[in-house]
């Protein structure tokens, strides 16, 4: 029997990009107001999408997919959050 709860299969959060943005596979750096999307896939990864507030385009950051830890998506969809508001030109994985 499986006891764990069930996850969620997409997050998604405002987040203000910090000094050096976030880095896309499409359009490289992008900054400001960005919503990020963490979608769970099929295989157990996750897909990790940004998009500038109130576009209808979503990038894929760069990284992306990457495996879900043990610890569940919103766990992910949290670190990738933070990596994003302090910038860098931060990416899935680091």
């Amino acid at each position: 029997m499986n006891t764990n709860p069930p996850q969620p299969e997409q997050l998604v959060s405002e987040v203000k990009a910090g000094p050096g943005g976030a880095m896309t596979d499409e359009v490289g750096i992008i900054t400001g107001d960005l919503p990020v999307a963490t979608r769970l896939l099929p295989d157990g990864r996750a897909h990790i999408a940004i998009q500038y507030t109130d576009a209808d385009e979503w990038y894929t950051l760069t990284g992306s997919p990457v495996p879900v830890p043990p610890e569940g998506l919103v766990t992910l969809h949290e670190q990738i959050v933070e990596r994003v508001r302090r910038g860098g030109g931060a990416e899935a994985q680091r």
